[in-house]
């Protein structure tokens, strides 16, 4: 969602009137779309979740999505449609085919998701948020980066405070797949490093519901200064204070990172199916901007290790923060909107 909220923003921002089609799950993550933003629910469905019988009625929920978008398009008449992956996308990327709307699609990571991917050769353009990003045979795409949130874009290049011999932040991320390991291994992994520098490490982390009890209780026993919570509103200010960042490897939490400029250690979603995560922390590793442990490596021992060498030399720390922000991309925002008026200029212009 945060890449077509700074969508949105940015098009507002422009004069334009923005519409957010999505299903009803997505519409429950849609809290931060300005005001302005119309949100029109879709019916869509996955194959991907649910039993035997909830899988034999997608077909159906998705159809009925489709019907629906078709209408509300044909009576609105928009300009552009685009589309950023997941089945929520499914029915108004459909209706923008049948009925020949200018229609791109934009995706975050750097192997397409199966919805983009189905749509890759039926749309007018692609922006690629990940550089390079795996592309059907024949198919071009253009890259533009993950566009962040204003939030984030507030505090693009923010000074790193380098490591040292004061309090030193940690900020511990984790989508809701995701978290279970880092709510394993994170914490264990402090409590190894040696002293004085772990009484210096204040750590905030993400831990799913079910965790966040016993995850607090090991840290408080520990003696290290510690704040757990489901979610943090405020993600962008904390990782601004941060000297480290543990986290997972999605697209979004990429485009924070080398925006905001942090050294970060990468621990990508082993379930993923088409391993984007591996594909998404590729620039920032190569760079030299970041540490990435596969999870089959990803042990209390090892972790505290990588933990001390970025915390324990801040010369080191100091040019990863510099690469992380080399690869920032904070315009992106700015130029897939302009690929979007292009977009629909080109479509007006045999009609003018």
């Amino acid at each position: 969602m945060f890449p077509a909220q700074s969508l949105a923003e940015e098009m507002l921002a422009r004069g334009w009137r923005v519409k957010l089609a999505t299903d009803a799950r997505g519409a429950r993550y849609a809290g931060g779309f300005p005001r302005e933003v119309e949100i029109e629910q879709l019916s869509s469905a996955t194959f991907a979740r649910g039993g035997l019988l909830a899988r034999a009625v997608v077909p159906l929920k998705i159809a009925a999505g489709v019907l629906g978008a078709t209408f509300r398009m044909w009576r609105d008449r928009p300009a552009a449609v685009v589309g950023f992956g997941g089945y929520p996308a499914i029915p108004a990327m459909a209706a923008a085919f049948l009925l020949k709307k200018p229609r791109m699609i934009h995706e975050q990571n750097g192997v397409l998701g199966r919805v983009n991917q189905a749509f890759a050769s039926r749309v007018d353009a692609i922006a690629c948020g990940t550089w390079p990003t795996e592309l059907p045979e024949g198919v071009e795409g253009t890259y533009v980066g993950n566009p962040v949130r204003g939030a984030v874009r507030d505090r693009a290049g923010a000074g790193y405070i380098a490591p040292g011999d004061y309090p030193m932040s940690v900020l511990v991320m984790g989508g809701s797949q995701g978290a279970r390991i880092l709510s394993d291994i994170v914490p264990q992994a402090i409590a190894l490093l040696p002293e004085p520098g772990r009484s210096r490490i204040r750590v905030a982390q993400q831990a799913r519901p079910e965790d966040h009890d016993r995850v607090a209780s090991f840290y408080a026993e520990q003696g290290i200064d510690a704040e757990v919570e489901p979610f943090f509103q405020d993600v962008p200010r904390r990782m601004s204070e941060a000297q480290l960042v543990i986290t997972r490897a999605g697209a979004s939490t990429i485009a924070d990172l080398s925006v905001i400029g942090r050294p970060s250690i990468l621990v990508p979603l082993a379930i993923a199916i088409r391993d984007e995560q591996t594909a998404n922390a590729r620039g920032l590793v190569e760079a030299g901007a970041a540490i990435m442990m596969p999870e089959s490596k990803f042990t209390p021992e090892a972790l505290a290790e990588n933990i001390q060498l970025v915390l324990d030399h801040p010369e080191g720390a100091e040019q990863m923060a510099r690469a992380a922000l080399s690869l920032g991309k904070p315009e992106a925002a700015t130029t897939l909107a302009d690929m979007v008026e292009a977009l629909a200029a080109q479509a007006r212009k045999p009609q003018e």
